[in-house]
């Protein structure tokens, strides 16, 4: 056979092709599922189902298990994309971790796969079952997929979570690719081959899919706009928390053409193809890290700072399921991400650990009693692979982020003398945001950061800064103007800390003062003991 130029469509064929769908029929085409009424036995399965799964099981049940999501909406440089036949495009595994999934997401995100990824390039799917306790998950699964030839059951002997369930995967897997996806996706024309073209021009790159929200009430898959201007990334903030931001303006402004990659500081962690010898050279997963949590972010971090790279490759679409929240119980709940954090923090962070600590402060509570298990492998590795320091990873991959003292000038509670009280915000609807004042508490408080800046940061959020504003008397929580590459801080923002423990503020000249329970600012005077502040 002539292996020059391009594969051709018939060559690009998957394993199976897809039966001919109702166009009317619920979900199709990735449309909602719709309205409908219910009885009483409806209504109890679907508010079950919820309970269960947290998301609309009712609908994703009644939708076909080989729904197409109609018409490709890619871009059109995307449309256009072909594949080189030489040097060819390499085979892959597709890794599916699952828990207690229900049977029609689980079973739709195999036929998915079976329906779009080409049959000469996938070699099997991989279902690593972590000890579900649901009956339809065991022998009736195992007969299921028997028929399916190149979908294999893996299941672990005890719960053990979604690292050490890859693991077990990835140890079974024959494709020189792997390809990590969740339980509860859908595969978009073309998904496959951008991904394993760009690691044939990078072996040293982890590339995810965009990922496009399936709607977790409706089932409905958000498509991708062709004319989509605003591409997102990955991010993170000092608790540690993996978060999507707009890619810079000058990265929009440069692009060219779709089919170029994104880099991405960090990436969701829960689709994504990598070189199965690529992931054994740098290290695949901190074995030691427990169930679920951070080891995508410990991935981003290792792979930027060890030579490699983290992009978002956009002609590849694949839509996900975000569930209302997790489901499923873990041991220990949020201690164990905690630990997996710290396990990150130590070998990857250098001394900026100590901000992560001072955002999460049960993590240093971890850290202080060494709770954390024995990290001396993973710095080995870090010394073989000869890796950056985080600094350079903060310079050279994500200079548009805050970086904050590693030590700051003053860090505490700050409690008025006078009054006897903290300076004290709370959360608004659950979150850390800007609020239009402040109260003073005598119970309970945060921790703020006077940073070498001048600043007055709130330390569990780092992104929201005591902000004063000219002619007003009443200070409030603002997000910081400081950040990556604007190197200045607001005047409203900055803070001189007297030697008499005044907080001045530049733009008003003003001090910091409590006045009747209330956090303003006013003229400072040196005989005013409700101006003056401790860190404790």
């Amino acid at each position: 056979m002539n292996r020059a130029g391009f594969y051709t469509e018939e060559e690009l064929k998957p394993h199976l092709q897809r039966p001919p769908q109702d166009p009317g029929a619920p979900g199709a085409g990735g449309k909602p599922f719709g309205k409908r009424r219910l009885s009483p036995e409806e209504r109890k399965e679907k508010i079950d189902g919820f309970n269960k799964t947290q998301f609309n099981q009712f609908a994703s049940d009644r939708i076909s298990l080989h729904r197409d999501l109609g018409e490709d909406t890619r871009h059109p440089d995307c449309l256009k994309q072909r594949f080189q036949r030489c040097p060819g495009l390499p085979t892959t595994s597709v890794i599916i971790v699952f828990y207690n999934e229900a049977w029609s997401t689980l079973l739709r995100t195999v036929y998915s796969v079976l329906h779009s990824a080409p049959a000469a390039l996938l070699t099997e799917i991989l279902l690593v079952d972590d000890a579900s306790t649901e009956d339809h998950l065991k022998t009736r699964l195992d007969d299921f997929v028997r028929q399916l030839n190149i979908v294999r059951v893996l299941r672990q002997p005890e719960r053990k979570g979604l690292i050490t369930a890859r693991l077990m995967g990835v140890q079974a897997a024959q494709g020189e690719v792997l390809t990590f996806m969740d339980s509860h996706c859908e595969c978009f024309p073309g998904w496959l081959e951008p991904l394993l073209a760009r690691i044939v021009e990078r072996p040293a790159a982890v590339v995810s899919p965009r990922i496009s929200t399936i709607d977790h009430n409706d089932l409905k898959l958000k498509k991708p706009d062709p004319n989509w201007l605003y591409h997102v990334r990955g991010n993170f903030n000092w608790k540690l928390q993996f978060g999507w931001e707009l890619i810079p303006e000058e990265e929009r402004k440069e692009r060219t053409n779709e089919t170029h990659p994104i880099r991405t500081p960090t990436f969701a962690g829960g689709l994504f193809s990598i070189s199965k010898s690529y992931f054994q050279h740098i290290g695949t997963y901190d074995e030691q890290m427990e169930f679920w949590g951070g080891e995508n972010l410990e991935m981003s971090f290792r792979v930027w700072q060890c030579g490699g790279q983290i992009e978002i490759i956009p002609c590849s679409v694949v839509g996900h399921i975000f569930r209302l929240k997790n489901p499923h119980s873990f041991p220990r709940g949020n201690t164990m991400i905690t630990r997996n954090l710290v396990r990150l923090a130590e070998v990857w962070m250098d001394d900026y650990k100590f901000a992560f600590y001072r955002s999460r402060r049960q993590a240093n509570l971890t850290f202080l009693q060494n709770s954390y298990g024995d990290v001396s492998e993973r710095r080995k590795l870090r010394k073989r692979l000869k890796c950056q320091n985080f600094s350079w990873y903060l310079r050279n991959i994500y200079p548009e982020a805050y970086v904050p003292d590693i030590r700051p000038v003053k860090y505490g509670k700050l409690l008025n003398v006078a009054w006897k009280c903290y300076l004290y915000v709370k959360k608004t609807k659950n979150k850390w945001k800007p609020v239009p004042e402040f109260k003073c508490n005598t119970a309970a408080a945060q921790y703020f950061e006077y940073t070498s800046r001048k600043e007055l940061r709130l330390s569990i959020s780092n992104l929201l800064c005591l902000h004063a504003t000219r002619g007003r008397a009443r200070v409030s929580l603002d997000f910081c103007r400081l950040k990556g590459r604007v190197t200045a801080a607001a005047p409203e923002q900055v803070w001189i800390y007297t030697e008499n423990n005044k907080l001045k503020n530049t733009s008003s000249g003003k001090c910091l003062t409590v006045s009747q329970g209330t956090v303003i600012v006013a003229a400072c005077k040196s005989n005013q003991v409700n101006q003056t502040w401790d860190f404790l």
